[in-house]
């Protein structure tokens, strides 16, 4: 059983998520963590569960998701794995900082740990993450679903009532209707979605009451 750990970061209150299971051995999805204090209570967790990190997984590039990676780079060792199709935002973290949100990145950006694919299988303790493309809000955004806990991390791509922006640099609101076609195709009605920013909602809530899922 997936043990499900909500934190929400950094001035944008994006949702970066610990998961792990019995065996302690833990991924961290969309590591916002930007304020010293975040990145304390967030390192806090890791302590006290016991937590062996191995994996730092991104849904996208965009800076709120991954204000946090240079931390989990520095005292885990362990560097970001993204899609390839974001490599324009992942590597070049610094200059979205200044153009869009006007400053500089104090700390180091790390390097990509590894470039991610459709055929890729994230595995951690028992459990096994598959990853489903999603573009729309970025070339490379993806959604990573564990199929045996009816769980999926769904990113900027789908929200409660509402879908990710698709007005961003190489966003696309036709990408983004594919998208979500497809995960009204893969996706159990009973699928409990956690976002990337605001409340978890299921597919089904989801299916009934979001205008764009229609």
């Amino acid at each position: 059983m997936l043990t499900i750990k909500k934190f929400i970061f950094n001035p944008l209150q994006e949702n970066t998520y610990v998961v792990h299971d019995e065996t302690h051995q833990a991924v961290i999805i969309d590591c916002g963590a930007f304020y010293s204090e975040e990145r304390e209570a967030l390192k806090q967790y890791i302590t006290e569960q016991g937590l062996l990190l191995k994996h730092l997984l991104c849904t996208h590039g965009h800076l709120d998701h991954c204000f946090g990676n240079c931390v989990i780079a520095r005292d885990y060792g362990i560097c970001a794995e993204v899609s390839a199709a974001d490599d324009f935002l992942i590597e070049h973290l610094d200059h979205q900082a200044s153009n869009m949100f006007g400053f500089h990145l104090e700390d180091e950006v790390p390097p990509v740990g590894r470039y991610l694919t459709e055929t890729d299988i994230i595995s951690f303790g028992t459990h096994q993450l598959t990853i489903i493309s999603t573009p729309g809000h970025t070339p490379g955004s993806v959604v990573y679903w564990c199929e045996a806990e009816s769980v999926a991390f769904t990113g900027d791509t789908l929200f409660s009532m509402s879908i990710g922006r698709t007005d961003f640099e190489r966003g696309s609101y036709r990408d983004m209707m594919s998208s979500l076609q497809r995960l009204k195709q893969t996706l159990p009605p009973e699928t409990t979605l956690y976002c990337g920013h605001g409340p978890d909602t299921t597919m089904q809530q989801e299916l009934r009451m979001n205008m764009y899922l229609r």
